[in-house]
């Protein structure tokens, strides 16, 4: 079995986020397969192409930090049947300048939580577009629109729900193993 580093992205900057306890669940839940490191990005100014030409050492930093991972993981809210802006800002800093794609055959996955009974599914089908362009292989099924009740997830990731817990797990265990499935039809350049 291979191990893979995931680089995580909590889509919203709210401390108090629920997608962040979502995250912690994760990274609890992860295979033993799965190392699990978040990539922060609240730091970012809004992108612009004139940036373009020398980007800001945050933007570097955060480029570098993509780039030292084997996958990415979206944990994000929706927010008017779309991504969080702050999200939306931090996939257009590693997109970019033209040509230096940080997603470029990047393994990815979307998951997400709201108190709404669809979860965040408009909002990851908004995502799954975005990445689409950005030319990232995408974890389809299972999909994981997750519905947040009060006591669901605690502050530091533990899940009260049995059903939602192995669910999870088995998301997890699923997504490493589409990482797997990725880098043996791309393999990795050395």
């Amino acid at each position: 079995m291979s191990n893979f580093s995931v680089g995580y992205f909590v889509g919203s900057l709210a401390k108090a986020s629920i997608n962040r306890r979502l995250a912690k669940a994760l990274v609890r839940l992860a295979p033993d397969s799965l190392e699990m490191r978040e990539i922060p990005f609240g730091s970012l100014p809004l992108y612009s192409y004139d940036y373009d030409a020398d980007y800001p050492p945050v933007a570097r930093e955060f480029k570098a930090a993509i780039a030292a991972v084997d996958a990415v993981l979206f944990v994000t809210p929706e927010y008017n049947r779309s991504i969080p802006g702050g999200l939306k800002n931090a996939i257009d800093w590693a997109s970019r300048p033209w040509g230096q794609n940080s997603f470029t055959r990047k393994p990815s996955g979307i998951i997400g939580t709201s108190p709404g009974k669809i979860g965040t599914a408009v909002g990851q089908q908004h995502l799954k577009s975005i990445l689409s362009f950005c030319n990232s292989p995408m974890m389809n099924a299972i999909e994981a629109y997750i519905q947040f009740t009060p006591d669901l997830i605690s502050e530091d990731g533990e899940v009260s729900d049995a059903s939602t817990r192995d669910f999870l797990t088995n998301y997890m265990q699923e997504f490493s193993d589409f990482i797997g499935r990725v880098y043996t039809a791309l393999p990795r350049s050395a």
